[in-house]
């Protein structure tokens, strides 16, 4: 049994109805490293268009409840062109939360993540370059 079915199989025993939306669903998650409900909703939105974000975040929910995926570390980072000009950096989470970070903040923030993730030493960071997301 591949991880489609054996989700498919999870969700039923939770008495969730298996819809093509929803497998849909499932093949984009499974198919793509998504980091957020919106980024699963846009690229779903785009296979039908009558797809709704409630249906999304229904779905995701589902999904944590039996223990398929974790939200835990499901993040956007977004630096718009005019973020940068104007310094700074725009970080959007999944639940719509969003945090405005100076320079000085955001250089903080990932010299930080850096160093908890073992990258980091004695160093200082020299220059973050951020790269457009592809869709």
């Amino acid at each position: 049994m591949n991880r489609k079915e054996q989700i498919v199989e999870k969700l039923k025993e939770n008495g969730c109805r298996i819809t093509k939306q929803r497998r849909m669903l499932i093949d984009i998650i499974l198919e793509n490293d998504c980091s957020s409900c919106k980024e699963i909703f846009y690229k779903a939105s785009r296979a039908d268009e009558k797809i709704g974000v409630a249906t999304v975040y229904r779905m995701i929910n589902a999904l944590e409840e039996i223990g398929a995926i974790s939200r835990k570390n499901m993040y956007k980072v977004e630096c718009p062109e005019e973020c940068r000009q104007e310094g700074g950096c725009i970080i959007t989470l999944d639940d719509d939360t969003t945090y405005h970070l100076t320079d000085q903040n955001w250089n903080r923030v990932v010299q930080e993540g850096l160093k908890q993730c073992g990258y980091l030493k004695d160093q200082k960071i020299a220059e973050i370059k951020i790269q457009s997301q592809i869709s």
